[in-house]
């Protein structure tokens, strides 16, 4: 009633409200006058670092990741309260559309058989590789994105933006992918992509085997073959394309998915992994592998 009454006392005057409402002119002013509650003081605080975390993050997080950032930040709070201060400020988390295939299968070439089988779970990173691309709608035609996507942490490994959808195109998102992790030992690798004929091609394959990597094709030609590449197209579709468009050349859109990739990759918080960004998991997982070797015990002396 506080709140109303403060929306139309400047038309109707505070006496005349309060004669048709439950409330005394006298408690009206007594509210307006009395300090802030312990509560409200601390709502006001949790206000300004909800609105920080949610705009710094794209804007796309819903109640629960706040939460957890807000933890991660050493800012303690309840989930709830999350979600009753989002409620009061109009923030909500993006929702997904639906998707829509850009590959196109090659029903004639020679397939690599499918080493995947839908599982796409790893014990490690540079053990298993997903691959697909997407259309964005520019002022200026079409452009098409390529991504090579980490199946342990989900870390954009390459990617790569042009105006049309060649060989090439998956080719050079392939090629950053490699120098991205040449430092690594891509040894027991493998790469899984769906039937679209930029997979399938000599040049793509055999770049392929130079690097040692072994080749994966989903076998039924549907989005469950390639489901993990597929998710985080998606996530990129929703949180990027659609939130922030409408989009005007192929600059803007590389601009924007070389942001966004950094930020998804060092900052997002993923919930199968841990609600923890993919660079974190891997560190976490070389750290602990740097630790291991430093602990293995000494051989013992042949004298």
């Amino acid at each position: 009633m506080i709140v109303y009454i403060d929306d139309h006392k400047e038309s109707f005057g505070v006496e005349p409200i309060c004669q048709h409402l439950p409330i005394a002119p006298s408690t009206y002013y007594d509210a307006k006058t009395r300090p802030p509650s312990e509560r409200q003081m601390r709502d006001d605080q949790l206000k300004v670092e909800i609105r920080r975390v949610y705009f710094s993050n794209f804007g796309v997080y819903g109640a629960r990741k706040v939460w957890r950032q807000l933890n991660r930040e050493g800012i303690p709070v309840a989930r709830c309260t999350v979600e009753r201060l989002m409620r009061e400020m109009e923030l909500e988390g993006i929702r997904r559309g639906k998707k829509r295939r850009t590959t196109v299968p090659d029903e004639l070439a020679p397939r690599p058989a499918d080493l995947v089988e839908r599982n796409f779970a790893a014990i490690r990173p540079n053990q298993l590789w997903v691959a697909d691309l997407t259309y964005v709608a520019t002022w200026s035609g079409f452009v098409y994105v390529a991504f090579v996507i980490d199946a342990y942490s989900r870390f954009i490994v390459g990617w790569r933006a042009s105006r049309s959808l060649r060989s090439d195109l998956a080719l050079d998102a392939l090629e950053m992918a490699i120098w991205a992790r040449s430092d690594k030992d891509l040894g027991g690798l493998v790469h899984h992509s769906d039937r679209g004929s930029q997979y399938l091609s000599i040049r793509y394959t055999e770049r392929l085997g130079e690097a040692g990597v072994s080749c994966s094709v989903g076998s039924r030609g549907d989005s469950y073959d390639n489901a993990l590449a597929e998710t985080i197209i998606g996530l990129y579709k929703t949180e990027l394309i659609r939130n922030r468009g409408p989009w005007k050349s192929l600059d803007d859109v590389e601009f924007a998915t070389l942001e966004w990739i950094d930020w998804f990759n060092h900052r997002r918080l993923l919930e199968p992994i841990g609600d923890i960004p993919p660079a974190e998991l891997e560190a976490e997982y070389h750290g602990q592998e740097s630790r291991e070797i430093i602990e293995l015990p000494k051989q013992p002396s042949l004298r």
